[in-house]
């Protein structure tokens, strides 16, 4: 008898969809490599400010650090595609998330604490 939804599962048990895994974020790449998260903050800070030429600059600089190439290329590739998502990452990196308000309506049906 077949197993129910076996068409939907096309991996054979212990074989991975996802062999080389999630793809690692550049942050931990970079420490991985030797440079202090300071150095890496220091450095997207620097690259924010500036111009999509200096950018360029950067990245096709053969003597630019493995760094400098890394965060050059993640906002190389957020400036072509359109999207904000790596520079999101690189400025809550330095900067952190910002503040976030939440509402919540809690009703309580007893009390917490009986006296």
């Amino acid at each position: 008898m077949p197993i129910p939804n076996e068409h939907i599962n096309q991996f054979k048990k212990g074989e991975s969809g996802n062999p080389n895994g999630r793809p690692r974020k550049y942050v931990s790449l970079l420490v991985e490599q030797g440079y202090k998260r300071s150095e890496i903050n220091d450095t997207i800070q620097n690259m924010m400010a500036m111009t999509i030429e200096e950018l360029k600059g950067v990245y096709e600089n053969p003597s630019a650090t493995i760094l400098e190439k890394t965060i050059a290329g993640a906002m190389r590739k957020s400036l072509e595609k359109g999207t904000l998502y790596s520079l999101e990452t690189l400025l809550s990196r330095v900067y952190g998330l910002p503040k976030q308000e939440i509402t919540a309506d809690v009703k309580i049906e007893q009390p917490l604490f009986n006296d």
